[in-house]
């Protein structure tokens, strides 16, 4: 690196909208196959304050990613330049203003957020998908609602967005979001009369142009909230593709589009009543397969790909009234491995939990009488270890 390298020029700081651009090349330095590239000035935004970098090219270069060291701007490209060489730039456009209108998005939301509720933003990520906000306080579904609904009323007044430089003596005057103690130059983003916050990053210049936010998502974390949302064509592309999801499902169900959910809710209920119904049919079979047991059988284990842990402890409760070994109900299949249940009256089935967790990579335990827990082995492998406990039959309910 030469010593021709200062601070950076940043012209994305006051043009948001700047596409293209020449600059000099200070410093090209090599790194694993691609090249760092400095220059004099440029219109990359570089990787920062929870955003991801701008792309582009430089001449035929491509640039991959942007990072800021020091006020100094580097750009990551697949070729060489000459220092003292000038370079024409070229921003990926609609990834920028996709950007802006995410960000800018995110500033009104989170500025409703501290105003009507009092909570910081505590943490943010725009990539290329939805953009996740942390807040240090909870919100439930109404106030959830009311935001995006005030946030969107935003976004169609179509009011100002501006960016100010304030002297320390005005700073110290004025009242502004910001996660950082900030020193030296700040650069103030204004979106009227919704928010102030301290911010390097472009912005719309107006709200209309954002075009919409849809919150997408939302998680309790550490102790506040985090709140995803996606605003302009990203908000639109989402719609399109979950618009194109319901009309899928309601060709399925022979509904009406606004009619899925209860369509759906009627297929649950009526999947519901089979199931349950194949669940006394099991039951009666495993009942039956007990009483008409010979005499003299110690053990009985029972196999069904899909048995619920009621009707699991049932089989063994009843069972462990007529053998004197053991009784188990295994739940899954070869692959996945089986969920379990077992009882003994007479036996410590604590010592099958052990062999279980020593040899067949299983967990669980529980009382002397019975234990419950998984493990991942297949059906011959148990019943192998279950004969040496004692004389053991196994019946599968898988056909």
């Amino acid at each position: 690196m030469t010593e021709r390298v200062c601070e950076t020029e940043k012209l994305y700081e006051n043009d948001s909208y700047i596409k293209e651009f020449s600059a000099v090349v200070t410093a090209c330095v090599p790194m694993d196959g691609h090249f760092l590239i400095t220059l004099d000035r440029t219109a990359f935004f570089p990787e920062g304050g929870g955003q991801g970098a701008d792309t582009g090219s430089l001449d035929e270069a491509a640039v991959y990613d942007v990072q800021i060291r020091n006020g100094i701007i580097y750009h990551e490209t697949d070729q060489s330049f000459d220092v003292g060489r000038t370079v024409y730039g070229r921003i990926h456009w609609e990834q920028r203003f996709s950007n802006m209108q995410q960000h800018s998005g995110e500033h009104i939301f989170s500025g409703l957020v501290h105003r009507l509720y009092g909570f910081n933003n505590v943490g943010f990520h725009l990539g290329s998908g939805a953009v996740t906000m942390d807040f240090d306080g909870m919100l439930d579904e109404t106030d959830l609602k009311r935001l995006e609904a005030l946030a969107n009323r935003a976004i169609f007044e179509n009011v100002g967005v501006t960016v100010s430089y304030p002297g320390r003596d005005q700073l110290e005057t004025m009242t502004y979001r910001s996660k950082l103690e900030l020193e030296g130059t700040v650069r103030i983003v204004t979106v009227e009369g919704y928010d102030v916050c301290a911010c390097c990053a472009p912005h719309v210049a107006r709200t209309g142009e954002i075009g919409c936010l849809k919150i997408v998502d939302t998680q309790k974390y550490k102790g506040g909230i985090r709140i995803s949302i996606l605003c302009g064509f990203r908000a639109l592309a989402d719609y399109g593709e979950k618009q194109d999801s319901v009309s899928a499902i309601s060709a399925l169900l022979s509904s009406k589009p606004d009619q899925v959910v209860d369509a759906v809710q009627r297929l649950m209920g009526e999947n519901n009543k089979i199931r349950q119904e194949l669940f006394r049919t099991r039951d009666a079979l495993i009942a039956a397969q007990i009483e008409g047991a010979p005499s003299g059988r110690e053990s009985m284990l029972f196999f069904y790909d899909d048995m619920d842990a009621a009707s699991m402890r049932r089989a063994v409760n009843e069972g462990v009234k007529k053998f004197k070994g053991y009784v188990g109900a295994f739940s899954g299949n070869e692959d996945d491995g089986y969920r379990y249940i077992m009882g003994s009256r007479y036996r410590d089935v604590q010592a099958v939990a052990a062999v279980f967790r020593e040899q067949l990579s299983g967990k669980g335990g529980g009382s002397r009488e019975m234990i419950q827990g998984y493990v991942r082995a297949g059906q011959q492998d148990i019943q192998a270890l279950i004969n040496c406990f004692g004389k053991t039959s196994l019946d599968s309910g898988n056909e």
